[in-house]
């Protein structure tokens, strides 16, 4: 069996999943393993152009099963609306899509945290995309942000309530 990764050396925007969709015929497991939702990656499916901000890019190939691992951090509203987007163009989606429980999940709050801190920087922003995934990567790495697996916990609204909160205060 084979195994290709690829991996960008730039911020983004470098065409990683239009390598992976060109390779994507190749193999029968395509996994994204890090990143947010960001600008995307735009791909030409039956004449149809589709952005994908989350979902890999293997999704539209027949044979593949695509995964978001851990390392991905996820906006849930936004991977819905993916979802919904191009499901018409993929029926099977729910069948080829796999989620780790352990990806993080972008709060509202997190947004909110992106933008004020983009504003605080003044002259010296860097561009942020203000979708909220950096602030998400700092819950992740300081082992309080919540999961995909959290959402099926009982105690989910309290987790989020109390994320929410200590967000607001920041």
């Amino acid at each position: 069996s084979m195994v290709d990764v690829i991996l960008g050396l730039q911020w983004g925007d470098e065409g990683k999943g239009k390598i992976v969709d060109f390779l994507a015929p190749k193999y029968h497991i395509i996994a994204r393993f890090q990143g947010g939702p960001n600008a995307g990656h735009s791909l030409n499916f039956d004449g149809n152009k589709v952005v994908l901000n989350t979902i890999p890019s293997g999704i539209f190939q027949k044979q593949c099963i695509n995964i978001i691992g851990n390392g991905v951090v996820i906006d849930p509203v936004l991977l819905r609306k993916e979802i919904e987007k191009i499901t018409p163009l993929c029926p099977d989606i729910h069948q080829r899509l796999l989620i780790s429980r352990k990806a993080h999940l972008i709060l509202p709050t997190h947004r909110v945290m992106d933008a004020a801190s983009e504003a605080a920087k003044g002259t010296r922003k860097i561009g942020s995309t203000l979708r909220g995934i950096s602030p998400c990567y700092q819950d992740k790495v300081g082992r309080s942000g919540m999961r995909i697996g959290d959402i099926f916990s009982p105690g989910f609204t309290e987790q989020y309530n109390e994320l929410s909160s200590l967000h607001k205060g920041i």
